[in-house]
């Protein structure tokens, strides 16, 4: 379909063919072997190589970021295909020392490689340089991003990042799984991939696992299908088609949650048992920046820190609520929380709370969630609430 329309239009129709006589949803093709004689077509040759189905779903991601996309079994699986592609005779891997743990987790488990994890404060823009730079002036290192990150939603400027990234010679990965390519495009930003969980926002039904990255570097791209390929991290047919159809209603899905997910935070600021709410687009030092950088909504992840800070009233709230799924993910369309820190090697606080915004009322949400909070003893000393 023509550049000239929407990535929302264009999330609809990809992967229809338009002549008389097709179907006007593409179809599920389980295959594993195509017919082959000879000399083998590129890409449909093996079944690991490539299908329909997958071909379809990149293209559709490939659109909201005028890119080519790749997909993935999972988000883990993408991360560590960009990073093996990315970190080949580089010293390091600069990371968010506030972003997702499982990336944290790879990282470690490329260090007898070479590539050594250095973590650091993506807002601290001097910190990044000196990282960068490596501890003899001289490192060759990889960037990568995340914002806003989970589970503290912090926000990055990601412009000034690409811009210390390029003047390192270090190519810059942006973890955009929380906003989606719909309200941000870090690759705009000078980006050289954005990588997604499409487990999350953008399949948006909590049934399938799948991950991608999107870049418009054409070496990157060759290395990570290669990676793909090799490394057997392949999609299944079936989880492909869901996804896509899933993709189809992102735009629709992503606002009525934004909407309610910034209802919820500026109601939770106001409440005598919240101490911090954590959610772009809220007043705090990064609110100008979110706005600029984001656009049509701030996304469905929010957390927020109960008074306290302890893991017995967190869990005991996420436990009392009659709506809210307690589970881990977002982005579906149904609204999930959990108590965070109740994963190893997360860093979130022991009393907070990670909430995914789903689809249904936002004064119904809120309701439970007073409803779960009024479950707490009532305490002697009540703060008022830090929003950031």
């Amino acid at each position: 379909m023509s550049g000239a329309f929407s990535a929302e239009s264009r999330l609809i129709h990809a992967g229809t063919e338009r002549a008389a006589g097709q179907p006007a949803t593409p179809p599920l093709v389980p295959a594993s072997i195509y017919i082959s004689a000879g000399e083998p077509q590129p890409g449909r040759g093996y079944g690991r190589e490539s299908n329909p189905g997958w071909e379809a779903l990149e293209q559709a991601l490939g659109a909201l970021e005028d890119a080519e996309a790749v997909v993935f079994a999972s988000g883990q699986a993408a991360s560590m295909a960009l990073m093996l592609a990315l970190a080949k005779g580089r010293d390091s891997i600069v990371l968010p020392s506030d972003g997702y743990y499982g990336t944290r987790v790879l990282a470690d488990k490329l260090r007898p490689h070479g590539a050594v994890p250095v973590h650091v404060d993506l807002q601290d823009l001097p910190a990044v340089e000196r990282a960068l730079a490596g501890r003899h002036g001289s490192g060759s290192s990889v960037l990568w991003t995340e914002t806003p990150t989970n589970p503290l939603l912090r926000v990055t400027d990601l412009t000034r990042l690409a811009e210390l990234a390029a003047t390192a010679g270090a190519p810059m990965v942006t973890d955009n799984t929380v906003a989606t390519g719909l309200l941000q495009r870090p690759l705009d930003c000078g980006a050289t991939a954005s990588l997604y969980s499409l487990t999350k926002s953008l399949s948006g039904h909590s049934d399938v696992i799948l991950g991608a990255v999107a870049s418009r570097d054409g070496e990157l791209l060759a290395a990570l299908r290669a990676w793909r390929s090799s490394g057997g991290a392949i999609p299944g047919p079936f989880e492909a088609w869901l996804a896509l159809r899933g993709l189809k209603t992102l735009p629709l899905r992503i606002a009525r949650q934004s909407q309610s997910a910034l209802a919820i935070a500026r109601h939770l600021a106001g409440h005598p048992r919240v101490a911090a709410v954590h959610y772009p687009g809220v007043t705090g030092p990064t609110t100008e920046l979110a706005r600029r950088q984001m656009s049509a909504g701030f996304g469905p992840l929010l957390s927020f820190e109960l008074i306290g800070d302890r893991a017995g009233a967190a869990d005991q709230v996420v436990e009392s609520s009659t709506l809210i799924l307690p589970a881990t993910s977002f982005g579906g369309v149904e609204s999930t929380w959990e108590r965070r820190g109740r994963w190893a090697g997360e860093t979130a606080p022991d009393g907070l709370i990670r909430l995914s915004v789903g689809v249904e009322p936002a004064a119904d949400l809120i309701t439970d969630i007073d409803a779960a909070l009024k479950t707490l003893k009532t305490l002697k000393s009540l703060e008022t609430p830090e929003v950031l």
